[in-house]
């Protein structure tokens, strides 16, 4: 929570994946701490529904199909984000996906391609349209989602995953340290299992879902709001100091 009544009143963030999950969950709970929320999604319809959701409530919202590998797509929702709102604060990239579990010899050019277009692309686009409105405004902050696939390499099932999202951590990382001084903040979250759609998009094998889940000492998967107010808070002013970090959330699993 932030240190300031009504920090994020005002405030606008930009969330990718918003439809669904992380992503959605994190819409509801900015628009309940007041700020302005724009939802984009490939998901056009889901990104709808959270806006719809958002104003329901009583809070400010838009939303747009977005494909964010698509550079010029990309630009183009920051701009619209921009003239609804007047302002863009926030950026949290919640978009991402691997696609398909693979074993190492079974990844080929076409799921090492998507995969990283969408996870590291997406995230790249995103930080390039944003950055010169946070210089401009003369602060910002960015929410990366990694994963704590890059701490274990997902052998056997996600290499590609695990790559791409060691790549945003280390992007993250760059970002944060070039415009530290600038009043940029620039951070990401490596979460374990989460109750998402994610899995059943990978076609995670339900013998797999159960080794993620033993693997928990908490012995449950996160949930969506879980990873929200998180994000919440890291966008706060009671994290001013942070930045160029990962937070691992996780119930204490995910390392073997």
């Amino acid at each position: 929570m932030p240190k300031t009544p009504d920090y994020f009143v005002g405030k606008t963030v930009v969330i990718t994946g918003a439809a669904s999950g992380i992503g959605r969950a994190t819409a509801l709970i900015f628009a309940r701490e007041g700020a302005n929320v724009f939802s984009a999604d490939l998901d056009g319809a889901g990104a709808e529904r959270t806006a719809n959701q958002v104003t329901q409530n009583g809070g400010k919202a838009a939303a747009l199909g977005v494909d964010v590998t698509d550079r010029a797509a990309v630009d183009a929702m920051v701009g619209r984000a921009q003239a609804a709102f007047g302002r863009v604060d926030f950026l949290f990239n919640s978009a991402g996906a691997a696609f398909r579990r693979a074993k190492f010899l079974e990844i080929d050019d076409e799921l090492m391609d998507k995969t990283f277009d969408l996870n590291v692309k997406g995230t790249f686009y995103a930080m390039q349209a944003v950055v010169p409105l946070m210089l401009a405004n003369g602060k910002g902050v960015i929410v990366n989602m990694a994963s704590m696939s890059h701490k274990r390499g997902g052998p056997g099932a996600s290499i590609h995953y695990a790559a791409a999202k060691g790549a945003v951590l280390t992007m993250t990382l760059g970002v944060a340290r070039e415009f530290a001084d600038r009043g940029i903040r620039c951070l990401s979250i490596s979460p374990g299992p989460i109750e998402t759609p994610f899995q059943a998009a990978a076609n995670t094998p339900p013998a797999l879902l159960e080794q993620f889940k033993n693997d928990v000492p908490m012995k449950r998967f996160g949930r969506p709001e879980e990873i929200g107010e998180l994000v919440l808070f890291m966008c706060s002013d009671a994290a001013e100091y942070m930045t160029a970090d990962t937070v691992y959330v996780n119930g204490g699993g995910g390392w073997r």
